[in-house]
């Protein structure tokens, strides 16, 4: 490892590592760059990532394909500075022996707590009666009651804990489903594993803390949809491929779903012409739910300690 590493961080938009005390911590170990804006086009990302020993993809809002990542022979090392890595292709940086590394569990507290919030939003109409009355309409509406109703945790990591405790906390019945279920983290929750299709059919309220792979994507789509209760509310502050976004907008507007608080999109930031953009029981978050100071520095020192631990040659949170 050369005594002078570079460290870049290519595209610090929306603003995360700027101003951060943590920067003068990775200042000695090597030189920082950083751009406060993203990358216009690939070779501009080549550019600023050139003869980087690593990478800070600060909000994962970058794209690393094996296309890129082949043209960068200097790279060593990638971290995003959150849970996901779908911006990364993982089978080109293990064949590259370039590690890769994110945060998890540092935000799970504060992402759930958004969570919660869309949970409650959707449910009392927030969005659709402050809408309402802003262009002189007096609507009355039955708002929807969560004690007592059945809340379905798709995703068992260390947000979907969060947010099955959130749940039972409000009083309601918590089910929950993971691709790995196991008698320890049901005991650990404290509440019941179930299928998938079961989960969807008595939830009135499904939320989703899935991370985003093959597997997952569309995991939610029109069959799945279907099987929810009519009026059943549904959270996403996973990723948007999580969900399929045509599938969800023919539900709400059908009236088969009674509404959906919605962080995260298939495309980001969202163009005019998003068709969520027009449904009326929708509550929509700018992929933030991380998002506060307290969240924000989680992030900041956990990447920062990510890259020491790396220089010093004993690398944490290693996903690849």
């Amino acid at each position: 490892m050369p005594e002078r590493v570079r460290i870049v961080i290519p595209g610090d938009d929306p603003p995360q590592l700027q101003g951060s005390p943590q920067l003068e911590r990775l200042r000695q170990a090597g030189e920082v760059v950083m751009y406060v804006d993203r990358p216009a086009t690939v070779e501009e990302q080549l550019r600023r990532a050139d003869g980087a020993t690593c990478l800070i993809n600060s909000r994962s809002a970058i794209k690393w394909g094996g296309s890129v990542l082949r043209q960068l022979p200097q790279l060593r090392m990638l971290t995003t500075c959150g849970i996901g890595t779908d911006a990364i292709d993982l089978t080109a940086a293990r064949e590259l022996g370039i590690v890769v590394c994110n945060v998890p569990g540092k935000t799970a507290a504060i992402v759930a707590e958004h969570a919660l919030a869309l949970m409650f939003a959707v449910a009392r109409r927030a969005w659709f009666q402050t809408d309402a009355l802003k262009h002189g309409r007096w609507i009355g509406m039955d708002n929807v009651f969560l004690r007592g109703k059945t809340l379905g945790v798709i995703g068992t990591g260390n947000i979907g804990l969060e947010m099955a405790r959130l749940g039972l906390a409000v009083g309601m019945k918590v089910v929950a489903w993971s691709f790995h279920p196991s008698p320890g983290r049901e005991k650990e929750l404290g509440i019941p594993f179930t299928s998938l299709d079961d989960l969807l059919k008595s939830a009135d309220v499904v939320t989703l803390h899935v991370k985003l792979t093959e597997q997952s994507r569309r995991l939610i789509g029109a069959r799945e949809l279907a099987l929810m209760k009519p009026g059943a509310l549904l959270i996403n502050t996973a990723r948007g491929a999580v969900v399929d976004t045509d599938a969800l907008v023919a539900a709400l507007n059908s009236g088969h779903l009674g509404g959906a608080g919605i962080d995260v999109f298939e495309i980001e930031p969202l163009p005019a012409d998003y068709p969520l953009l027009k449904c009326e029981h929708v509550v929509l978050t700018p992929h933030n739910a991380d998002q506060t100071p307290e969240g924000i520095e989680f992030l900041n020192v956990g990447v920062v300690e990510n890259v020491l631990a790396f220089l010093a040659g004993t690398p944490q949170n290693r996903v690849v």
